[in-house]
């Protein structure tokens, strides 16, 4: 196996230029590195835009057809940059403007840029033309995003955390505040998802949670709050203005629900909602389009993500293998005092789950899927791995994963579990943290090894954890707190020590932590102590490998080596893996190298080191699990900020919700 013949990609649709949508921007594999791409849907060819020894993953498209990408260092700081679409020099989007993380971008028909730049705790948002010197709009004390940029009065909105009395505050173009729209109190948290990119009038896209379900609203200077409780839906969604002038206040929502995407066209005029047919699945990426066309990316465990057009629109293809992917892929239902888990299944052939194992829980239409899943027969129960997904706020789907993928076809089954606290089943299901954090997450995956175990479709003494980020850190507190029930575990750039994580990551983790946590450490420190995978080092007792970055702000480095000295003191046997890359990296030979020691490692301890250790074949290709959803735009915008999935919460598996 040799990395030169991996693929890396993001999944993510190609953006689009407003006035000729032909011309399009994407990111791709690029000899192993994640770069932006320049695509002529007429022509069928693309041309390499960017060329970094650290890949690139954010880049769009203005209507000029000028191709903007962040241009950062090795701790994620940098500039945004564009050149025209069929080459030129390299341009500085604005001058006179510093270095930071991004956090929003906006591109106006004539040429303005309104840009959000982060640096530490602060936020600051910049306007000015293209390529000229920039004027400060703004600066906010907090970890902000520039969610939309509106054309007809000069408005910017700016996204603050979902909960706070701040949630999204409308600035004019000067900084004069217009509105602040709070996300506190009793109607429950609220997302901007961008102006209208049509009409006369400036109108802000919004999703307010409400009880237990999600309502489509919009705010317009002079009418304040619009809710329409006509559109609802009882799991998270995520929503785009179509582009067309001619749709009127027409919109896209993308609901994901139980692990599946639906999408429905929602006509704000007329107060009708109506389904948008796609195969059954996940939609990880979905965007309208000029004439009524609508782009999505489709995939589900099986097969590979692919793009699609519902007018037959030439896209661009990813980097992901062809056909399906080997082994019998379903889902499963655990029953327990809170509700039941859902998990998806995925077990290698010959070891086929009966038809008595499926559970009814789910409503999706399976029989419209047009790619069959036959089961194979039986065998001995395999060694399982709980892929523990990051977040919380995130789930595990019907979708491709290139670490399921290689684990299936070397002979493991492997457990996705979305435990309480996943997005996806209602905020009733995200705020259910009874028993603490992790601890709670932690009981739901000891419940589903113990179903599957009574089903007899793993083997009971071969049950290993592998996670990432807020994945990594469940493991951890599992292998810790439930140390009898697993034989190994893999912890992936984790938080390993909550305080020291606490006091070293970044202002908008930290944020985070006090909203899970109730507090900072010195206000409850009982609360961070009890849900600290250090405080159990040594009572681990499965061998560990973990895997952690030098230059990693999410989950610094200092709280690893901390854990990894408690292992050692302990004399507890354990490896540990230093990658010299940030939390999220975009360079293959890095997600290569993890998949190879983390495969060789679970086959050595839960197969036995008589046995020759299965590593994946090389001609696998896909970055395993890396996620990142197109952000809405503004008013005749090209739009980009760093929102993940529905609600700015979204979905990449390093740490979702932390990012």
């Amino acid at each position: 196996m040799t990395g030169s013949r991996y693929q890396v990609y993001l999944a993510a649709l190609p953006e689009v230029c407003a006035a000729d949508p032909a011309l399009m921007v994407f990111t791709a594999d690029a000899k192993g590195r994640c770069e932006v791409f320049a695509w002529d849907a007429r022509t069928g060819r693309a041309r390499q835009v960017t060329d970094r020894p650290r890949g690139t993953a954010h880049g769009t498209i203005d209507r000029d057809a000028n191709v903007w990408w962040f241009d950062e260092d090795a701790h994620g700081e940098g500039l945004w940059r564009f050149q025209p679409f069929r080459g030129g020099p390299d341009l500085p989007g604005l001058t006179d403007v510093p270095r930071g993380t991004p956090r929003g971008l906006a591109v106006s028909d004539d040429g303005i840029v309104a840009m959000g730049l982060g640096n530490g705790r602060t936020t600051t948002v910049h306007l000015g033309r293209r390529g000229a010197p920039a004027r400060e709009v703004t600066r906010v004390d907090q970890h902000a995003t520039l969610s939309g940029a509106g054309a007809a009065a000069g408005l910017l909105a700016i996204s603050g955390p979902a909960g706070s009395a701040h949630a999204v505050t409308v600035l004019a173009a000067d900084g004069t505040p217009r509105a602040v729209l709070s996300g506190s109190g009793a109607h429950g948290r609220l997302w901007s998802l961008g102006f209208a990119p049509t009409g006369e009038r400036d109108e802000l896209l919004l999703v307010r949670e409400d009880g237990n379900r999600y309502l489509l609203a919009s705010w317009r200077p002079e009418t304040g709050i619009r809710t329409y409780p006509w559109c609802a839906f009882d799991s998270e969604i995520t929503a785009r203005w179509y582009p067309d002038q001619d749709a009127g206040r027409t919109v896209l929502v993308r609901e994901d629900r139980h692990g599946r995407s639906t999408l429905h066209r929602a006509r704000l005029d007329t107060g009708t909602l109506t389904r948008v047919p796609t195969p059954p699945g996940s939609l990880l990426d979905a965007a309208p389009r000029a004439g009524g066309d609508v782009h999505y990316l489709w995939t589900d465990t099986a097969h590979p993500p692919r793009m699609c057009s519902t007018a037959g629109t030439a896209l661009p293809a990813l980097g992901t293998v062809p056909g399906r992917v080997p082994g019998d892929h379903r889902d499963l239902w655990t029953p327990t005092p809170d509700g039941p888990v859902h998990t998806w299944l995925s077990l290698p052939e010959g070891h086929g789950l009966p038809p008595e194992s499926e559970s009814p829980r789910d409503e999706s239409p399976r029989d419209e899927c047009p790619h069959g899943r036959a089961a194979g027969e039986r065998g001995a129960p395999p060694p399982v791995v709980f892929l523990v997904h990051g977040g919380p706020a995130d789930h595990d789907r019907d979708a491709y994963d290139g670490v399921v993928h290689s684990l299936v076809a070397s002979g493991f089954a492997v457990a996705r579990v979305n435990y309480r606290g996943s997005t996806g089943y209602g905020p009733r299901w995200r705020r259910a943290f009874g028993a603490g954090v992790g601890l709670t997450q932690v009981e739901d995956l000891v419940a589903v090894r113990a179903d599957l175990i009574g089903r007899g479709l793993v083997h009971p003494d071969a049950v290993g954890l592998w996670g990432t980020s807020w994945g990594g850190y469940l493991a951890l507190l599992a292998l810790g707190t439930r140390p009898g029930l697993w034989q190994a575990g893999v912890a992936v750039k984790p938080v390993a020590d909550g305080v020291a994580a606490y006091r070293t990551t970044t202002p908008a983790l930290r944020t985070l932590d006090e909203r899970l946590y109730g507090g900072t450490p010195d206000e409850v420190p009982d609360a961070y102590a009890r849900s600290s995978p250090i405080r159990y080092a040594s009572r681990v007792r499965a061998p560990l490998l973990v895997v952690a970055a030098t230059r990693d702000a999410k989950c610094p480095p200092g709280q690893v080596r901390g854990y990894l000295a408690a292992l050692r003191a302990a004399g507890i046997r354990h490896e540990s893996m230093w990658l010299d890359s940030g939390h999220d990296g975009y360079d293959g030979g890095d997600h290569v190298a993890v998949l190879r020691r983390a495969v060789v490692f679970l086959d050595r301890e839960l197969r036995g080191p008589h046995r020759a250790p299965k590593t994946p074949p090389a001609d696998r290709r896909g970055d395993p699990g890396r996620v990142r959803t197109a952000a809405a735009a503004g008013t005749g915008t090209a739009g980009h900020t760093e929102r993940r999935t529905a609600h700015a919460e979204g979905h990449h598996p390093q740490r979702p919700a932390r990012g």
